[in-house]
Formats: C-alpha cells, sequence, structure tokens
C-alpha cells in the first residue's frame, strides 16, 4: 500500500501574502507606490502551514530593496525569505536659493518636484507645513533637498519679545501684557514678567501667546 504524501505549501500563495504585507506597510507613503517581488525557488518543498505570517526584520526601512520572512509555527515550523524592491514616486520640495540657519522659510524658498523618493534620503520633505515658518539647522544652497531632521520648529514665544497673556477660568477670561523670560515652541511652558513685575507662567498655544487656564 502506498503511503500518502505529505502537503506541500503553495509558494505562488506566499508570494501573494508578502506583496499584500508590504502594500499595508506602505499604504501611508505619499505619492505612488510600486512594489515587484522575486520568485520563490520552484524546486522549494514546504510542509503546508495553517497560518504563514509575513515580518520584516526590526529596523528595516520599508523602501528600495526589501527582504520579507514569512514564519510558519504550525503544524510543522519553518522560516523562508523573499527579496522586493519598493519604488515610490511623488513630490517633494528643493530650496530655490540659499538658506541661511535660522532664517525663517518662506513659501518662495522652496520649489516642488517630482521624483523617485525610494532613490533619496530618508526623511525629505513631502508636505509644505512641514517646513514652512521654520528655521535650518544648518546652511543649505540653493536646489538643495530639504529633509526633516535638518528643520528647527520656530519658537511660538522668544526670549525677550512682548506678548500676550490671556488668563481664562469658569465664567471670565482677562488679557495682561508682558516680556517673555524664556523661549518656547508649541504646548511648552513660557514664563513672562508683567507691568507689576510680578512672573506669570503659560503655554505656549500660537505665536507670541501665553495662554494660563485657571
Amino acid at each position: 500500500m502506498a503511503q500518502s504524501s505529505e502537503a506541500t505549501q503553495d509558494l505562488a500563495q506566499l508570494k501573494l501574502l508578502a506583496e499584500d504585507f508590504l502594500k499595508q506597510q506602505t499604504s501611508s507613503y505619499p505619492g505612488s507606490v510600486e512594489i515587484s517581488s522575486a520568485q520563490f525557488d520552484s524546486r522549494l518543498k514546504l510542509p503546508a502551514c495553517s497560518n504563514p505570517r509575513p515580518f520584516l526584520t526590526p529596523g528595516s526601512r520599508i523602501v528600495g530593496k526589501v527582504t520579507v520572512g514569512i514564519r510558519c509555527t504550525t503544524p510543522k515550523p519553518w522560516n523562508i525569505f523573499l527579496a522586493a524592491q519598493i519604488k515610490v514616486s511623488g513630490d517633494y520640495y528643493v530650496t530655490t536659493k540659499q538658506i541661511s540657519p535660522g532664517q525663517t522659510i518662506l513659501p518662495s524658498d522652496i520649489l516642488k518636484v517630482s521624483g523617485e523618493l525610494s532613490s533619496l534620503p530618508a526623511g525629505v520633505i513631502t508636505n509644505p507645513e512641514q517646513i514652512i515658518g521654520k528655521t535650518l539647522s544648518n546652511s543649505l544652497a540653493s536646489g538643495s533637498i530639504i529633509k526633516l531632521d535638518a528643520v528647527k520648529a520656530f519658537p511660538f514665544i522668544q526670549q525677550g519679545q512682548s506678548v500676550k497673556i490671556i488668563s481664562a477660568g469658569p465664567g471670565f477670561q482677562v488679557t495682561t501684557d508682558g516680556i517673555a523670560l524664556n523661549s518656547a515652541n508649541e504646548g511648552q511652558v513660557a514664563r513672562a514678567k508683567i507691568l507689576s513685575g510680578q512672573v506669570l507662567s503659560g503655554v505656549a498655544k500660537m505665536a507670541g501667546v501665553l495662554e494660563i487656564n485657571y
């Protein structure tokens, strides 16, 4: 009597599983995403898996050349890996002139261009709101790609500037003028001295405004 052969895993199904996993991982990317993967070696024979799970190694960047792992735990454990290529095309921003550190960036200082984002350094600016009204930590020449790690948020409150302090509570609101004693970004606490000499602390809510809630 002939023995029944062990069921083997459908490799085409694993390839589709890996590609669907990469689509989910890149669903929030700006622009259009193109995913292509290699083929498994047709000579490979794996025991059929009841619940294969795709995964990425820690620290993997989901763009360019990537490797997707697929793990099986039951009924027989195995791991397999598939090479893939992810291309992301979309808009990004470059400088229209040389920008110095500390200079506030205006809409006229940047230019939208289109290209393959996956061939660019990580963290390129893809939305003008990420850069307009902010400053850079280092100088950039005209035509340079702008990266998020070069952007510094422009302080809502700057030390020494005149500020409005809004004190609000149930049924009342009082506005007082003062001088900021320290710089603060949105949501940070700043201290300000008012005309009487009293020092008040409030939260930076918008440019030049501190808010105190009771």
